[in-house]
């Protein structure tokens, strides 16, 4: 078998294929174009059992890997973290090239056998698309809206309320009279900031419905799970992804930073909170968490005992978030289970 590594760049995409036993065999870089699987498939061809590894297929190097897979090609996803840490051990130094780069990266896919197989992209990946819209439309929103209480504190006494709308805004701006040119400029500033919340709240409308019908037609059952809506619901189906590829739930509760690490030394057993993980997830799930304590239920009772522990609110809502990324799993195999009976039902008839 041999593992053909890859560094990819925007421009570039350089490729080093190494034997079992960890010897350079070849090493090629082509230009990220349209021809460039058909060079490194044609450049590969002398080794048909084969394996590609890329480094950041989720990221960079998505592009190459997706058309690799659509090929019928084996690909798998090799951490940057991983990588580098592989290229330091092995040679001591901090000598940097692609094609050293690529050597790591296939050296990684050969040591390592739990290293995620990537897959085609399927329904999840609108999802996600919708997910990280949404997170970026939301920050922009939060941008611009510290804007446009900057340009009002500076026009108006005391400045405008702190939950502030475009309406609110307008309705402010509009009591203002400029005292001179500058105030004249800022309130010009001003209306323009107004114009971009109302055009961000509108995309947020946008947002919202589309993640509402893109979650309907996945079939899941996530939302019937208190604290989870549409848009979380959008978020967590994305960027769990197959949720076969967890063995377990707590290989899932460690994904999503939920699990806690332990840090014990000595006879001393002690666990912290988990920085890792997947933050969107991890955000998602705290979201929920926040909701169910607010309403009567399972989660709430959970956190109300915790607090009655003598835990903190922190430490309770964190348990309660470890419980919750339990249920999701459940829920999400479940409905995986369901689809596939579903399918193997239209299949036999």
């Amino acid at each position: 078998m041999v593992t053909i590594g890859i560094d990819p760049h925007k421009a570039s995409h350089t490729a080093v294929a190494l034997g079992a036993d960890g010897e350079v065999l070849g090493e090629l870089c082509v230009p990220a174009d349209a021809a460039m699987l058909r060079r490194l498939r044609r450049w590969a061809a002398g080794w048909p059992e084969r394996v590609w590894a890329i480094e950041g297929a989720a990221g960079l190097g998505r592009l190459l890997a997706q058309k690799l897979v659509i090929a019928g090609e084996r690909v798998l996803d090799v951490p940057s973290k991983l990588s580098s840490r592989a290229r330091v051990l092995a040679r001591g130094h901090g000598r940097k090239t692609d094609g050293i780069d690529a050597q790591s990266v296939a050296v990684v896919a050969l040591r390592h056998r739990d290293l995620l197989e990537v897959t085609a992209d399927d329904h999840t990946a609108i999802l996600r698309l919708l997910s990280d819209r949404r997170d970026e439309l939301t920050g922009e929103r939060r941008r611009t809206v510290n804007r446009l209480h900057r340009a009002l504190r500076d026009l108006h006494p005391g400045g405008a309320a702190r939950q502030l709308t475009a309406d609110r805004a307008a309705q402010l701006l509009r009591s203002i009279r400029p005292a001179n040119a500058i105030d004249q400029e800022r309130q010009a500033i001003a209306r323009q900031l107004i114009i971009d919340v109302r055009r961000i709240d509108r995309a947020l409308v946008e947002n919202r419905r589309r993640c509402q019908q893109a979650v309907a037609a996945s079939g899941s059952s996530l939302t019937e799970i208190l604290g989870i809506s549409d848009v979380l619901a959008a978020k967590i189906l994305g960027h769990s992804g197959d949720i076969t590829r967890f063995a377990s739930a707590d290989h899932y509760a460690s994904y999503t930073g939920t699990a806690p690490v332990e840090a014990s030394s000595g006879e001393r057993t002690r666990h912290r909170l988990s920085r890792a993980g997947n933050r969107s997830l991890n955000h998602a799930l705290h979201m929920a968490a926040r909701v169910q304590t607010m309403h009567p239920g399972a989660g709430r009772t959970h956190y109300q005992r915790k607090r009655a522990e003598h835990k903190t609110s922190r430490e309770a809502l964190r348990s309660l978030k470890r419980q919750l990324a339990k249920v999701v799993y459940r829920q999400l195999r479940n409905d995986h289970h369901r689809f596939q009976t579903i399918s193997l039902s239209t299949d036999l008839t």
